[in-house]
């Protein structure tokens, strides 16, 4: 009946017209068309309209006749035309056949569609924002139209929109946004620029909050800063400048949900991206101060590994951002996280960056400053990490850890679990012992007082099953306790021992583990000058097995008695007056130019020992021997 209807009010030669294969036709047969509707408009008879409307969606722009189609969105635009003002009310007839038309198989078809609603667009202006999420939608994926000439219709279509939106008091940018959120991870190149400029146009809007919305689509413009194309990477980064800017400028911002963005990204492969992302968060750091405190642990773990970074202006800005960080003394009460910060430190002592593993140290001593208490009940998931680190390429790494052990052993408890910790790694461990045992313990007794540390040791030690590890390791402490400046006081105390009551248990607390080894039970019966009772030793020791470890004890005892920590024995005279057989056999033996005697008697044991070990050290005591 409509149709009818509209087949009476138009005539039969505009419609065939209408669908006529020459452009020229439908253009006169839509002029026609716009005539007869202004007409019915005038008279008020909407019922008409409507029929012709219909006529035209229905047997036109759905016709399977490609030149039906044109023609139908050329009448339907000239409609609207004719109805002006009364335009509006009939959009929900008019717009969906067009915009279905969008996505025609005919370029042309789409070509005409882009005409036809920017003709519709030019009446209605802001009444067809209520359209806007599907125009948006259509024209995104126009913009990458295979055809140029739909691409030319469509940008020029944009460019209304865009007039529209920027002067309509009606747009809902709630509405926009999930559909620009989920357009976003597009990749291609047009529909990029297509979105980057929609997002700048409505930013530069005062009535609409983009800002408020970002954390909805920054990660998709931080995803086109690592695209092929030059110019948009160039657009992105314009467009994050601009609202970095305005985040700098406003009172309130959401820093919590970008943060986490900014943290992913600052792990990204291009260069470009992470420099924009750690430059992003370090202003976030210094302008969101106590918002991003439960965010502190991700951001802590997306800078420490940019502070080793290739590139020169990631690792200035990541190190100025640590510090920044470091600054901020958030309270575990207001959210602070210290096990998540303690063990984003943790793993980065794993990082092959030198840089990074010390930065992490120095997080677990700032922890340890000012929430030791916090600190403390993670210990045990720390401590196995700190322990490995101990072995560590680098001096410095294995330094600050000492530092942090230390710090950790200030309490009794820690300080025993500490040594016996560091015990069990050296018994696990012997190269750690060989390489880095003299930095450890030398490191430990100035941070931790040398006598303590000591004591601990030599009790822990003085228990061990393992008499081979417990020789080994009481050698390297007593080479230790004999050589570094840094033990001259503990050196003194000992001297002292027999003299002073008070340090006598020390020297005998050190005796009980120093027995694993007659050279160092030897040393240090002469460094404390029991020479009797070193006399004593040195005499059990022509009973013992002669093998290659005493020999090469022995050569070490030998070469310590040149040092300077014995200089006073091998200048002190001997006391002639009224010398004991024992002290002067004592004084003889530790004397190097006198040890001849000694040596011999270790050359006729060797000759008990089986040939290969005859051939191996007869020639290397004869030297010994015979040496000036």
């Amino acid at each position: 009946m409509a149709t009818a209807e509209a087949l009476y009010v138009i005539p039969s030669a505009v419609l065939r017209n209408l669908s006529d294969k020459l452009y020229e036709k439908r253009k006169n047969a839509a002029l026609e068309l716009e005539g007869i509707v202004k007409q019915l408009a005038v008279a008020g008879d909407h019922d008409k309209i409507i029929a012709v409307i219909n006529l035209l969606t229905q047997e036109y722009t759905y016709s399977p006749q490609a030149n039906n189609r044109k023609g139908g969105l050329i009448g339907l635009a000239a409609a609207t035309v004719g109805l002006t003002s009364e335009a509006a009310q009939h959009l929900e007839q008019i717009v969906p056949s067009v915009l279905n038309s969008f996505s025609d198989q005919d370029s042309r078809v789409r070509y005409y569609a882009c005409e036809a609603l920017y003709n519709i667009a030019k009446v209605v202006r802001g009444d067809f924002i209520v359209f806007f999420n599907q125009i948006f939608d259509a024209l995104c994926k126009l913009s990458a139209d295979s055809d140029a000439n739909v691409q030319s219709a469509a940008h020029l279509l944009d460019r209304l929109v865009k007039d529209i939106v920027t002067d309509c008091d009606q747009f809902s940018i709630e509405e926009f946004i999930p559909l620009l959120r989920e357009r976003m991870n597009v990749l291609n190149p047009y529909v990029r620029q297509f979105l980057v400029g929609w997002i700048t146009v409505l930013d530069s809007v005062p009535d609409i909050d983009m800002l408020g919305f970002l954390p909805d689509f920054l990660d998709g413009l931080f995803n086109m800063l690592s695209d092929s194309s030059h110019e948009i990477r160039q657009q992105a980064d314009s467009a994050l400048s601009e609202f970095l800017q305005e985040i700098k400028n406003s009172p309130s911002v959401d820093y919590g949900r970008m943060a986490e963005i900014l943290v992913q990204r600052s792990g990204s492969q291009d260069e470009f991206t992470r420099l924009t992302a750690v430059t992003w968060i370090n202003e976030f750091v210094k302008l969101g101060g106590d918002q991003l405190v439960p965010y502190y642990a991700d951001i802590l773990g997306a800078i420490l590994p940019c502070i080793s970074d290739k590139e020169e202006k990631i690792r200035v800005v990541a190190r100025e951002t640590n510090e920044e960080l470091r600054g901020i003394k958030a309270d575990p009460a207001e959210g602070f996280d210290v096990g998540a910060i303690l063990s984003i430190a943790r793993r980065q002592l794993s990082n092959e960056r030198e840089a990074t593993r010390i930065e992490a140290l120095r997080w677990m001593s700032t922890l340890l400053n000012r929430h030791r208490s916090e600190v403390l009940v993670f210990l045990n998931d720390v401590l196995d990490t700190l322990l490995k680190a101990l072995s560590d390429p680098s001096d410095e790494v294995v330094l600050l850890v000492l530092e942090v052990h230390a710090c950790i052993a200030e309490d009794p408890q820690y300080f025993r679990q500490l040594v016996v910790f560091l015990v069990h790694n050296f018994q696990l461990d012997y190269s750690l012992l060989e390489k880095r045992g003299a930095l450890i313990v030398r490191r430990l007794c100035v941070l931790l007082d040398a006598k303590r540390v000591y004591l601990e040791l030599s009790t822990i030690l003085e228990g061990e099953s393992d008499l081979e590890f417990a020789s080994i390791m009481v050698q390297a402490l007593n080479l230790i306790l004999l050589t570094s400046s840094e033990l001259s006081h503990l050196r003194n105390l000992l001297k002292q021992s027999l003299i002073n009551a008070a340090e006598k248990d020390l020297f005998l607390s050190l005796y009980a583990s120093w027995c694993h080894s007659p050279m160092a039970i030897i040393s240090l019966c002469l460094l404390v000058q029991a020479y009797q009772h070193a006399s004593s030793v040195i005499q059990s020791l022509v009973e013992e097995d002669i093998n290659v470890k005493f020999l090469v004890q022995l050569d070490k005892l030998i070469h310590l008695l040149e040092t300077p920590t014995f200089a006073y024995l091998r200048l002190q005279p001997p006391q002639v007056s009224s010398p004991s057989d024992e002290q002067t056999l004592a004084y003889c033996s530790v004397r190097l130019h006198r040890s001849r005697i000694h040596l011999k008697v270790l050359l006729q044991q060797v000759r008990q020992v089986n040939v290969q070990a005859r051939e191996d050290f007869s020639g290397y005591l004869q030297r010994l021997i015979s040496s000036p």
